[in-house]
C-alpha cells in the first residue's frame, strides 16, 4: 500500500472515529476540554501524528478542600447571595407596587364620601360613619350626588396622565432617588390634606397630591425594572394589584368597623415610610443579567416589536441616549399594545366612576355608600388576583381582553338604564370579573413589552407605555361626567 494510500485510510479512520479529517486542517488540531482547556496535538505534513509525552495529557490535580477548612472567597459560588438578592429585589418590587397605588385606591375609594362633605359643627370626619343610609334623591331614581364621582376621578388621574405624558422626553435626566422621595412626600401630603380639609375643593387637592405620587411613582418604578430581570415585572403587578385590594379592604374595614374617615387616612401614613424603606434599604443594586434560561428562550421566539434592531443589545446599565426618531420607531412599534390596554382601562373606569354610583340597589341592608365600598372591594380583589397570575398563565393577544371588557360595560350600561338585574350579588360577580380582566391586561402588556423590546429600548418603553391606563382612565372621566348628569335626570 502507497504512502498517499495510507494517509487517506488512516484520515478515514480518523473522521469515523473523532468526526473530523486531519488531511484539511492545519498544522495543528485542537480539541476542546472542559471549558476552559485545550490539549493540541502536532501534526506532520501528511497528516501523520507526532509522538508528544504523557505529560501534555496530565491533568492538572484540584484540591478539594475538607470539611471544616476554610477556602478562598472567590472558590465559593455566590449562589446563596443571589438567591437572597433575588428575593431582596422581587419583595421589594412587590412593596414599590404596593405603596406607590396605595393612595391612588383609597381616595377613589373614598370618592363618595369626598362628595357628600357636610359637616356639621364639630364633626370632624368626612362623613357619618353611622351605616344608615342617607336620603335619597326623590327627582330621579338613581341616589346621585350632585357632581358625578368622576370629578373625583379626574383629580386623581389628570396629574397623572401630565407626568406620563412628559415622561418620555427628559424624566430619565432627573435621578431615581430624589424622584421616589418626591413620590412618598406627595403619598403622605394627600393622606393629610384631605384628612384635614374642610371643603371638597381641598379634598380634591388633597387627590391632585395623591395622584402626582401614584404618576411619578408608576413611571419612576416601571423604568426601573429595565436594571433587573424580567421576573420583577411580575411582582410590580402584583404589589400595585394588592395595593388596590389592601387599599380598598382597608378604607371599607375600618370606616365599617365605626372609625372617622379622617381617623381611617391618618392611621395610613404608614405607607409612605414603607416606600421609601423598601426603595433604599432592601432593593439591592442592579447588576448586568446573565444571559440565558426558560426566560431568554421565550423572548427568542417572539417577534421584536422593532424589526430593525441590531442583534448586538448593549444593557441597560449602559445609560443610553436614544435620538428623537429611535423613540418614535420605538413607540409605533408599542401601539399594539398600548391601544388595547387605553380601550381596556376606559372601559373599566367607565364603570367604576361613571355606573358604580348608579348601580344602587334599595332592596338590601347596605346603605348607598357601603354599596359603592363593596363595588371598589370586589374590584380591586379581581386585580390582585390576575395580577398576580403571570407565572400561571401568560395572554399575548390582549385585545381579547379589551373586547371583553367593552361587552362589560355594554351590559352593565344596559342594566343601569332598564333596570333588569334582580339582586346586588349579580353586580358583585360582574364587577370582580370586570377586575380579572383589568389585571390580566396590564400585566400580560407590560410582560409582552419586556420581551418584545431590547435591553436598549426596554427603559424608554416601559414608560411610554405606562401612559395607556392613564389615558384611558382620563378619557373615560370626561365621557362619565356628562352622562352622570344625563342619567341622574331621568325619572
Amino acid at each position: 500500500m502507497g504512502r498517499g494510500a495510507r494517509v487517506r485510510q488512516r484520515s478515514r479512520s480518523w473522521h469515523q472515529q473523532w468526526g473530523f479529517d486531519p488531511c484539511h486542517m492545519s498544522q495543528t488540531l485542537t480539541r476542546s476540554i472542559g471549558a476552559h482547556s485545550e490539549l493540541s496535538w502536532p501534526l506532520d505534513p501528511l497528516g501523520d501524528l507526532t509522538l508528544i509525552s504523557c505529560d501534555a495529557f496530565r491533568i492538572p490535580r484540584v484540591s478539594v478542600p475538607r470539611r471544616g477548612e476554610d477556602t478562598a472567597p472567590d472558590s465559593r459560588p455566590p449562589l446563596r447571595d443571589c438567591q437572597g438578592a433575588h428575593w431582596k429585589n422581587a419583595m421589594g418590587f412587590w412593596l414599590l407596587g404596593l405603596c406607590n397605588n396605595f393612595s391612588y385606591v383609597v381616595m377613589l375609594s373614598a370618592a363618595h364620601d369626598i362628595l357628600r362633605h357636610q359637616r356639621a359643627p364639630g364633626n370632624h370626619s368626612l362623613v357619618d360613619p353611622d351605616p344608615l343610609p342617607t336620603p335619597h334623591n326623590n327627582s330621579s331614581r338613581f341616589d346621585c350626588n350632585s357632581v358625578s364621582t368622576a370629578a373625583v376621578l379626574l383629580a386623581d388621574i389628570l396629574p397623572t396622565l401630565v407626568i406620563k405624558l412628559l415622561a418620555p422626553l427628559g424624566l430619565h435626566l432627573l435621578p431615581y432617588s430624589p424622584r421616589v422621595l418626591v413620590s412618598g412626600g406627595c403619598a403622605a401630603g394627600s393622606f393629610i390634606l384631605v384628612a384635614f380639609s374642610h371643603s371638597v375643593v381641598t379634598s380634591l387637592c388633597g387627590v391632585v397630591l395623591a395622584s402626582i405620587s401614584s404618576g411619578l411613582g408608576e413611571v419612576t418604578f416601571l423604568s426601573l425594572t429595565a436594571f433587573y430581570p424580567r421576573a420583577v415585572i411580575s411582582w410590580w403587578s402584583s404589589g400595585t394589584g394588592g395595593a388596590g385590594l389592601l387599599g380598598a379592604l382597608s378604607y371599607l374595614g375600618l370606616t365599617q368597623a365605626g372609625l372617622s374617615p379622617q381617623h381611617t387616612l391618618l392611621s395610613m401614613l404608614g405607607i409612605p415610610a414603607l416606600l421609601l424603606a423598601s426603595y433604599f434599604f432592601l432593593l439591592t443594586f442592579p447588576e448586568p443579567q446573565d444571559p440565558g434560561g426558560s426566560e431568554e428562550a421565550e423572548r427568542a421566539a417572539r417577534q421584536p416589536l422593532m424589526s430593525s434592531e441590531a442583534p448586538e443589545e448593549s444593557k441597560p446599565d449602559a445609560s443610553p441616549s436614544l435620538s428623537l426618531q429611535e423613540r418614535w420607531t420605538v413607540f409605533k412599534g408599542l401601539l399594539c399594545y398600548i391601544i388595547p390596554l387605553v380601550l381596556v382601562y376606559f372601559a373599566e373606569y367607565f364603570i367604576n366612576q361613571g355606573l358604580f354610583e348608579l348601580l344602587f340597589f334599595r332592596n338590601t341592608s347596605l346603605s348607598h355608600a357601603q354599596q359603592y365600598r363593596w363595588y371598589q372591594m370586589l374590584y380591586q380583589a379581581g386585580v390582585f388576583v390576575s395580577r398576580s397570575s403571570l407565572r400561571c398563565c401568560h395572554i399575548r393577544f390582549t385585545w381579547a381582553l379589551a373586547l371583553l371588557q367593552c361587552l362589560n360595560l355594554a351590559f352593565l350600561l344596559a342594566d343601569v338604564v332598564l333596570n333588569f338585574l334582580p339582586s346586588i350579588y349579580f353586580v358583585f360577580l360582574i364587577i370582580l370579573y370586570e377586575g380579572f380582566l383589568g389585571g390580566a391586561a396590564y400585566v400580560n402588556t407590560f410582560h409582552n413589552i419586556a420581551l418584545e423590546t431590547s435591553d436598549r429600548h426596554r427603559e424608554f418603553a416601559m414608560a411610554a407605555a405606562c401612559v395607556s391606563d392613564t389615558l384611558g382612565i382620563s378619557l373615560s372621566g370626561l365621557v362619565v361626567l356628562p352622562l352622570h348628569n344625563f342619567l341622574c335626570q331621568l325619572s
